[in-house]
């Protein structure tokens, strides 16, 4: 059964997060909040844990990760971003949105859409991802926890644990979270491009 733990959603605590680190850096699949939904998370490039999460939702080979990142710098390192990108992902990060943008070298090819050498990239505003990215000094692999057959995405931990307990190395309570996923922005494009809505709302930055 994983471990599980209690991370306060505002102030995280530092050793708390280090556990998390920690479970991370030994290839483990952690369940953390987000301010979108509660979401499944690993070590990038980690391949067994990568095809891990993909069994727990039921996923094919087609399904595509997010890359979370902890801030906008950390973006150009895995993504492509031009200059007609930069003023609205710094308007529009941290919070509730997923990029898609063109991958850098830095990304491995399993993480790329195969037809558009693509990435998801996003950058939370959740105190207890951002503290995570900071100990962590790189992004984490991620998805987000919606089990098969579920309308809606799980947002208690402890129903976390209950159900997919076993499956998981750490499940991290930070509290209730929302049941909309991110809203994706596709920035690959010749335009800006909404391709589903969330809980972020593009048109405050997208005309």
């Amino acid at each position: 059964m994983a471990e599980f733990i209690e991370i306060h959603p505002v102030d995280p605590q530092a050793r708390l997060v280090a556990r998390a680190v920690d479970v991370i850096k030994a290839g483990g699949v952690i369940v953390y909040p987000t301010d979108s939904c509660y979401a499944l998370g690993c070590r990038i490039g980690d391949k067994a844990a990568m095809e891990r999460i993909r069994r727990i939702r039921e996923a094919d080979r087609k399904h595509h990760f997010t890359l979370v990142c902890k801030d906008l710098s950390a973006i150009a390192t895995y993504a492509k971003v031009y200059n007609r990108d930069y003023r609205l992902l710094k308007a529009m990060t941290p919070g509730p949105f997923t990029f898609i943008l063109r991958a850098t070298g830095e990304v491995p090819k399993r993480l790329q859409n195969p037809r558009r050498k693509t990435i998801g990239i996003r950058v939370p505003s959740h105190a207890v991802p951002v503290a995570i990215l900071e100990q962590l000094g790189e992004p984490i692999m991620s998805s987000t926890l919606q089990l098969p057959g579920d309308e809606f995405p799980i947002t208690d931990a402890v129903q976390v644990l209950d159900r997919i307990g076993h499956l998981v190395e750490l499940v991290i309570d930070g509290g209730h979270c929302g049941l909309e996923p991110t809203t994706v922005v596709d920035l690959a494009g010749d335009v800006p491009a909404v391709l589903r809505h969330g809980k972020g709302i593009a048109s405050d930055f997208i005309k």
